[in-house]
């Protein structure tokens, strides 16, 4: 993942409750900033990344992310004290979204092209991912495309592993209600057989590593039987290859 330094703070995003902000960085670019500082965590962060790359490799719209290096001296020029304490808390590394201006939230309304709605839904439920609900789509329209976003509360399982990194089959074998699903009545009329032939034949151990491989050693913290950034790499694969390998989730889904 490119690291880029964050030059200026432009505003807070009050939508969610972390409190994400619109940043410009020495790129030149402007990006959606979730903050290392904010409540959720590190693991926030590990979860977007990796739900980012499984999301292109499927063939859906995301927007490109980025590091984002944010100095002490960044907090001095902000006013808001709420924003300056989340400023102060998170120097260091944090995620990048690309903004996307122009950009609007989907409402049901706009047509979703063959094929779409149902490799969301695959997603969503390979990622156990809780938040794509009529209440919080977390899609965006932007030049005629679908774009999915905020995946911070998918794979929940990282949140359990403060006594250990645990059994992978437990979440391989995790069921995941499509009921509230933003896209389930748009995804039923794809074929959701297929959808989970193509799904699976674009995963793979090696994928999951090279996704891993593009998180920051920074946003690993340390668990028990996993204290090296490279063993929680190694979990997390370890998480998503026992989930690939099993198929109840996505036939409890399907049918």
């Amino acid at each position: 993942m490119q690291t880029v330094s964050v030059t200026r703070y432009i505003a807070p995003l009050r939508e969610g409750g972390s409190l994400p902000g619109l940043v410009e960085a020495d790129d030149l670019g402007t990006y959606v900033c979730k903050f290392r500082g904010a409540g959720q965590g590190l693991r926030v962060l590990v979860a977007e990344t990796i739900a980012s790359g499984l999301a292109t490799r499927l063939g859906l719209q995301t927007p490109r992310l980025v590091a984002l290096e944010l100095s002490e001296e960044l907090a001095r020029y902000e006013a808001d004290e709420e924003v300056q304490d989340l400023l102060r808390a998170s120097v260091g590394l944090n995620l990048g979204v690309d903004f996307l201006p122009g950009s609007f939230g989907f409402d049901g309304t706009s047509a979703v092209p063959d094929g779409v709605a149902g490799t969301v839904l695959w997603l969503d439920a390979f990622i156990a991912n809780v938040d794509r609900s009529w209440r919080n789509p977390n899609l965006l329209l932007w030049h005629g495309d679908l774009w999915v976003i905020d995946h911070g509360a998918s794979l929940y399982f990282h949140h359990g592993w403060g006594g250990g990194v645990g059994d992978p089959a437990r979440f391989a074998a995790l069921a995941w209600n499509a009921d509230d699903h933003v896209l389930l009545e748009a995804a039923k009329a794809d074929d959701l057989e297929a959808i989970d032939r193509r799904a699976r034949g674009c995963l793979d151990r090696g994928v999951f590593e090279a996704i891993l491989a593009d998180v920051p050693d920074a946003w690993l913290e340390p668990v028990p039987g996993a204290e090296s950034a490279a063993a929680v790499r190694a979990a997390y694969v370890d998480f998503l290859d026992a989930r690939l390998q099993a198929t109840a989730w996505w036939e409890a889904v399907a049918r």
